[in-house]
């Protein structure tokens, strides 16, 4: 069951699956221990944690399960521990092969700046596996990534011409570099590129920007598959032209192909910073044609999007279908339903979070002091914020007291937050200044407003909105002779009031 669809089980199955193998005492036969351990790797989204808990629990692990631990490693964000790994290898007498170093060369692409790279080739020379195909490639492709184009180089020469692995790795190697006309020239002399080749000099020109040569590109190339359409959406998205992506999702239909999650995700994060509540819904409705089911790296954009282009109730239905939810899928429910002015109904989502064990993050109590912000619950911001620092052991940032301070200025209290923005241990930002600006401007306090204008000029901080709200501080308490004074030193400064304009599509409105 394991080894049928590892790569497919969720965390919550696969430890189902764990529970039944050791109930059954099946635990200690060799094949169930590797798949367990090969599914723990796939399973858990580049977290390492619950396969070390398993392989340390394996009382003598052969080289395939040390091999298994050094590619989670080699693609997690600890690569570093490959290299542990590798010295258990060698601690246990076992002798490494090529997937190993293949492994370990990966690894070595997430340590810049490291010299792991040139022990692993010399490692590699040493002990005579330099004529496997798969470790030159992949020797290549490291020295590649890391910069030494050179080596890489001449590792290539060594192939011969005939190897399209090597020719696509130094290719995107050059392109990553910036070098895109020595990544081309490479390309076009090249007389065996496949499909591999044609989609990295796809991808070098759409991650550089260069959409029209990139398009010109995909309809040259011979034949194109998913990975050639997703690049050519992704960079499209990339430079915020939904539209054009829309129109290269559509061909790309036409052709039989069906995006990927990792694309469908880019396209709701582009409708998501566009508004564009249209565009997501027909995205959405995209996805459901071929996986009903959802993700929780789908179901986050999901919410995300729904949230940001204002549709709440969507946004609630999908995060209530999610089977799985992580911290950022509270985070972003949270956080929408607070930007929308259901604050009450942000803060019983952030005390349901607490309630199912999802431990929150510092972006988790910034929705939520938002969210008691814009409903004036005082008290249980106050509460928030020191369960933040108490319990959860996390330090404020500048959003977190920025957050405080609008929540006291709203409800009037702008001594107390003037106390706060005193006893922070960083200096505070502009943001928060500014912040407590607005409130002295609602409630009347020239002298406080006063006191925050100063501030923001000894930040460097020239912004006419600055002078228009102090101006409006003075105009509401009647001191007349205060605006004439903040408006003559914005004639000195020649600083002038912007026109508010707001976007909707792409058409600019401006306040005349």
């Amino acid at each position: 069951m394991i080894r049928k669809g590892s790569a497919r089980l969720s965390p919550r199955s696969l430890k189902q699956i764990h529970g039944n193998l050791v109930a059954k005492g099946t635990i200690s036969r060799l094949q169930p221990l590797r798949d367990l351990l090969l599914a723990c790797v796939t399973s858990f989204h580049g977290s390492m944690d619950y396969a070390r808990k398993v392989f340390d629990g394996i009382p003598h692990p052969d080289l395939f399960m040390h091999n298994v631990m050094v590619r989670g490693y080699a693609h997690s964000s600890a690569p570093a521990e490959a290299f542990a790994l590798y010295r258990r290898v060698e601690a246990a007498h076992l002798r490494p092969d090529g997937f190993t170093f293949c492994y370990l060369l990966r690894a070595c692409t997430g340590l810049p700046g490291s010299c792991a790279g040139y022990q692993v080739h010399g490692t590699v020379v040493k002990i005579g596996l330099l004529k496997d195909a798969f470790v030159r490639n992949a020797l290549i492709n490291m020295h590649a990534k890391c910069g030494d184009l050179q080596v890489a180089g001449t590792l290539l020469d060594e192939t011969g011409e005939g190897d399209v692995v090597a020719w696509s790795a130094v290719i995107a190697g050059h392109a990553a570099r910036g070098e895109l006309g020595i990544a081309r020239q490479m390309f076009d002399n090249f007389r065996h590129k496949d499909l591999v080749c044609w989609n990295v000099m796809l991808a070098a020109y759409a991650k550089h920007g260069e959409m029209e040569t990139a398009r010109e590109l995909l309809d040259r190339a011979p034949e194109t598959d998913v990975v050639s359409w997703n690049t050519i959406i992704t960079g499209y998205v990339a430079k915020g032209l939904l539209k054009e992506a829309l129109e290269v999702l559509g061909e790309m239909k036409c052709a039989g192909w069906m995006p990927d999650e990792a694309t469908i995700v880019s396209l709701l994060s582009c409708c998501a910073n566009l508004g564009s509540l249209e565009a997501g819904r027909m995205v959405h409705s995209l996805h459901l044609e071929s996986w009903p089911c959802i993700s929780i790296v789908l179901g986050n954009a999901l919410v995300s999007m729904y949230t940001k282009c204002g549709d709440v109730q969507a946004a609630v239905e999908v995060f209530s279908r999610m089977k799985e939810k992580d911290v950022w899928t509270w985070n972003s429910i949270i956080g929408g339903l607070a930007l929308h002015g259901q604050a009450e109904k942000s803060i019983q989502f952030f005390k349901k979070m607490l309630e199912v064990g999802t431990c929150p993050n510092a972006v988790s109590f910034i929705c939520v002091l938002g969210a008691c912000s814009h409903a004036g619950l005082v008290e249980d911001g106050q509460r928030y914020f020191s369960l933040m620092k108490d319990k959860y052991k996390i330090e404020p940032s500048a959003r977190h007291y920025s957050c405080i301070v609008d929540m006291l200025g709203r409800a009037g209290l702008l001594d107390e937050a003037f106390a706060i923005l005193s006893s922070v241990s960083c200096e505070p930002s502009a943001v928060i200044w500014r912040t407590l600006l607005g409130a002295c401007r609602i409630h009347g306090n020239a002298a406080l407003g006063k006191l925050a204008r100063e501030r923001l000029l000894e930040m460097n901080e020239d912004v006419s909105g600055d002078y228009v709200m102090l101006s409006g501080i003075y105009a509401s308490c009647g001191e007349w002779f205060g605006v004439e004074t903040v408006r003559g030193t914005m004639d000195e400064r020649g600083i002038i009031k912007v026109a508010g304009y707001a976007q909707v599509d792409d058409k600019v409105l401006s306040a005349l």
